[in-house]
């Protein structure tokens, strides 16, 4: 199964406000805190920017108008252009000025996560994860618990969004399994994460990837298997489209 996915920062992200729907507008204008309002136009520009490239849409102001990045019933983000339901299925995440959108077709149970490796305590380890996963990380040398526990958070985020759930359900109904962290394809690594519902006997498995650059974690999980995320590209083109959209500076 392919999935696809594209990373942006709040510096790609243009001054005006004219890239939104109007329905995205008043939304922007109910928020009051500057993070959020920030945190919001950079998810939708990731995923307006994903899509543009995914459906071959063109990648200008009025184009962009007319695509809606909006929350379903399940709190999932969910696309539409000219008021019709994308047949995509997508996952939004941000995190200290990076977003990331993943793209897979609208069957897919789906969901990524952004994580920034740093010192978490023990309570937090005994709190949100499994007997398994606090196994893992005491078996983890000094240098390598920050990235292990941002791993297996991001996985668990990623998981909890296929699920439609989010923090919702506890954390510890879904067990991160890194795998062999010597494998990669692609500059990513596998994963898998097993959700187990209380009373059912039925679990559901979910298998995905993750990688690490600089202080960053990303993980991308789904179910049916998918293969390495494939970047989305944008091109030069696309810039001299939108060259009237000027970035916001870092």
């Amino acid at each position: 199964m392919k999935l696809y996915w594209l990373e942006q920062t709040e510096a790609d992200v243009p001054v005006e406000n004219d890239w939104l729907s109007t329905n995205e507008v008043v939304c922007l204008n109910a928020m009051r805190f500057l993070k959020r309002r920030s945190d919001w136009r950079l998810g939708r520009w990731t995923a307006k920017c994903a899509l543009s490239v995914h459906l071959d849409l063109p990648a200008d102001a009025r184009a962009f108008q007319k695509m809606e990045i909006r929350a379903a019933a399940s709190g999932a983000p969910e696309a539409l252009y000219r008021n019709h339901r994308s047949a995509l299925t997508l996952s939004l995440s941000h995190r200290d000025g990076i977003a990331i959108c993943a793209v897979a077709k609208s069957d897919v149970k789906m969901g990524c996560d952004l994580e920034t490796v740093e010192p978490r305590s023990d309570a937090f380890v005994t709190d949100y994860f499994t007997p398994e996963e606090q196994a893992l990380v005491a078996r983890a040398s000094a240098p390598n618990r920050d990235r292990l526990l941002a791993l297996l958070w991001s996985a668990k985020e990623s998981a909890l969004k296929a699920l439609h759930a989010g923090l919702r359900l506890d954390t510890r109904s879904v067990i991160v399994d890194p795998l062999s962290e010597s494998f990669h394809i692609k500059g990513w690594s596998p994963l898998w994460v097993r959700f187990t519902e209380g009373g059912s006997s039925a679990d559901q498995v979910f298998h995905g990837w993750w990688q690490r650059v600089d202080n960053i974690v990303r993980t991308v999980v789904a179910n049916p298997q998918p293969e390495p995320p494939i970047p989305l590209h944008i091109s030069a083109h696309f810039f001299d489209n939108a060259s009237h959209w000027k970035p916001v500076a870092c």
